[in-house]
């Protein structure tokens, strides 16, 4: 069985500087992300992105954050700075989401435990994957919170799903174990401060993942994401 098959994909989101990136890449990591959301302290520019996306072209896949953009800013962002998946992280609609795949993007919504667009509704889109997590913090992202990562286990037995929110290289494997995701999300927990990550939590985060005994007898086999 393959790596990928056995542990969850690991994405590193938050990246502002290009050499962060290359260092997730070299870490291990299956993907970056780069936030487009001002609000955020770790929003970047498309410039910013453009350079941190073309640091790790062809190592790792590339992810634009967004926060209910309009799709012709999506796409041109998307194809300005060269990333590989978008991800939405508002309140999109699922004909939104359609629209975006209908236009050749791979597509990744967040849906949350607490919120709309909740959980519970995963069955009313039709994106390429979902991101999962609580949804109670200020900002549309996780806010450093954990929360009852089992109790989303269920749901998305039959979607392909990445595990976020208040992830870190303690938690970890009880997070994994719980959920049993095809990817896990982090930001704030591998961080020295807001959009500069502590590379040696980088590499203890996906160590830890890596590390990991595989179930004896999963419920299902894990899918690729990235």
């Amino acid at each position: 069985m393959k790596q990928q098959e056995q542990f969850p994909q690991i994405k590193i989101c938050g990246l502002t500087t290009p050499e962060d990136a290359l260092a997730c890449a070299e870490s291990g990591a299956d993907a970056i992300g780069c936030v487009f959301f001002p609000p955020s302290p770790r929003h970047v520019s498309d410039d910013q992105a453009r350079e941190i996306c073309a640091a790790v072209a062809g190592k790792v896949q590339t992810v634009g954050v967004f926060v209910n953009e309009t799709s012709e800013a999506i796409i041109d962002k998307a194809e300005y700075c060269g990333l590989s998946v978008v991800q939405l992280h508002g309140t999109e609609s699922p004909e939104f989401v359609s629209q975006l795949r209908k236009r050749g993007q791979t597509v990744i919504k967040a849906l949350f435990s607490e919120k709309n667009p909740s959980i519970k509704n995963i069955d009313e889109y039709d994106a390429s994957a979902y991101l999962v997590e609580c949804g109670k913090g200020v900002l549309p992202g996780g806010n450093a919170l954990t929360w009852d990562w089992g109790s989303v286990r269920n749901i998305c037995l039959k979607n392909p799903f990445l595990l976020a929110g208040g992830l870190s290289p303690d938690n970890i494997p009880d997070a994994v174990a719980a959920a049993g995701p095809d990817a896990v999300d982090v930001s704030s927990g591998v961080e020295a401060s807001p959009g500069k990550k502590n590379i040696n939590k980088v590499r203890s985060f996906i160590n830890k993942i890596r590390q990991r005994k595989p179930d004896k007898t999963p419920q299902r086999k894990l899918r690729r994401i990235f």
